[in-house]
């Protein structure tokens, strides 16, 4: 019913910069809380950004002031912008979305299928 999609991910240099998006789609009727997490090797998931559909913004401590999170709920996106990138910002991102698809059913989770970041030299 819902797909949500990431693109933007890619190879950078230390110290560059990378926008990911995240488009959702199919049978929406709204869009609660979106995010970003990501996903080293070897490592849990964790929690890189989230905003809420009135655009309350939430970071994880060490990301805040170099990642920067937002919406377009006209659009059905959210973005990621993240800055002064280093090594330890190599992992799969996903885009995640609480999405309603019926008035009549509670919301569910989503999650996009992940788009690689590589921050190397």
């Amino acid at each position: 019913q819902v797909e949500l999609v990431e693109s933007g991910g890619g190879l950078v240099q230390p110290g560059g910069s990378l926008r990911l998006s995240c488009a959702a789609s199919g049978i929406i009727v709204s869009i609660g809380d979106m995010g970003w997490y990501r996903q080293a090797p070897g490592k849990q998931r964790e929690l890189v950004a989230t905003i809420t559909s009135g655009g309350s913004t939430n970071y994880a401590g060490s990301l805040k002031g170099r990642f920067s999170i937002s919406r377009d709920n006209a659009k059905n996106t959210v973005d990621l912008q993240m800055n002064s990138l280093n090594a330890e910002d190599t992992a799969v991102y996903y885009c995640n979305a609480v999405v309603r698809t019926s008035w009549s059913r509670r919301a569910s989770e989503y999650w996009g299928q992940g788009t690689q970041v590589t921050v190397s030299s």
